[in-house]
């Protein structure tokens, strides 16, 4: 097992077990020594995800439906990558994209080294390390760091550099989609960068799994209604209760 692996296999153990765990359990249940967990929990403790305590460990996000950028980023790969190669072919060479903070956006930002004029603002910092290795014009929002979402830039710095742009497109994701065509996410301050980014850009696009199909969070981004385009690894004609305007992809 790899440690990417590892690390994933950790933290699910972590969330159905209220959290808590020791290291002799998470050993047993993954099958590995007790030193290779020590090894993985020091690694995810750097990153800020979990606290070690004598002789186990407790996953910091306490609220579950607030889950770590690290954590969300070994969910769903193989849904999110599809949902990026689609969403690749809305955007054309020379357009100015913003990108937001999410993993779905991650995923298209790696996505996007086959472009040689293409400008892209974002929030995100993994997106942000992603797009240093292409030949692409990258900007950051700026920002304050989100106190429960260290990966994201969010408040008025970030906003007001979303203010001062206008792009050809948009492409953001979120946590969950209902079937009467709301989006909610649990970060207020990330949602009010999205809404500026949806402002300041002529297309719109959503980036949604289908693990995100039928849910609501706390807090109510847009609906579908404000959006063009809908992009999902799953057809989403027969999901919504009313006819929507959006493309769905």
């Amino acid at each position: 097992m790899f440690n990417e692996e590892r690390e994933n296999e950790i933290l699910t153990l972590l969330q159905e077990n209220n959290y808590y765990a020791t290291v002799e359990q998470i050993a047993a249940v993954i099958h590995v020594s007790p030193s290779s967990v020590r090894r993985d929990l020091n690694k995810l403790e750097a990153k800020g995800i979990v606290k070690r305590s004598y002789g186990g460990v407790t996953l910091l996000s306490g609220d579950k439906s607030i889950v770590p950028f690290a954590m969300r980023t070994h969910r769903n790969i193989e849904l999110k990558k599809a949902i990026a190669r689609k969403a690749v072919s809305l955007i054309s060479e020379g357009d100015v994209i913003f990108i937001d903070g999410s993993t779905t956006a991650y995923y298209l930002a790696e996505y996007l080294s086959g472009f040689k004029k293409l400008k892209v603002i974002t929030n995100g910092l993994d997106s942000l390390s992603c797009l240093t290795r292409y030949h692409i014009d990258v900007y950051s929002t700026g920002g304050m760091l989100s106190p429960p979402n260290r990966n994201v830039l969010v408040g008025s710095f970030a906003q007001e550099t979303i203010n001062a742009i206008h792009a050809d497109a948009v492409f953001f994701s979120s946590q969950a989609l209902d079937e009467d065509g709301m989006i909610y996410d649990c970060y207020d301050e990330e949602n009010r960068v999205r809404q500026l980014m949806m402002k300041n850009s002529t297309k719109r696009v959503f980036l949604c799994d289908s693990t995100k199909l039928g849910s609501k969070s706390t807090f109510k981004l847009a609906s579908v209604n404000d959006v063009d385009y809908v992009v999902c690894d799953k057809p989403l004609c027969d999901f919504f209760t009313a006819p929507v305007r959006a493309s769905l992809l």
